[in-house]
């Protein structure tokens, strides 16, 4: 038996995994590139910095407690 740790094991058992790959390889290149065109680039367009134009941590606070009373109180009507 193997007096290797546990998670030694397991990185071994994942690195001769993708070591004998072949369409693997470019499965996880393509799902690697689709994860960065989803959080870095589509980011940038869809989700804009609000809270970016306060100054202080305080200000945010009163922005957002602000919005989310204003959108309860919208929703009970």
């Amino acid at each position: 038996m193997s007096k290797d740790s546990i998670p030694v094991r397991i990185f071994r058992f994942y690195v001769e995994g993708f070591r004998s790959m072949t369409i693997g390889k470019t499965l996880w290149m393509i799902i690697l590139i689709k994860l960065f065109i989803m959080f870095a680039i589509l980011k940038v367009f869809f989700f804009p910095d609000f809270l970016g134009k306060f100054g202080s941590p305080a200000d945010k606070e009163e922005y957002v407690a602000g919005e989310l009373i204003d959108r309860a109180a919208s929703a009970e009507r």
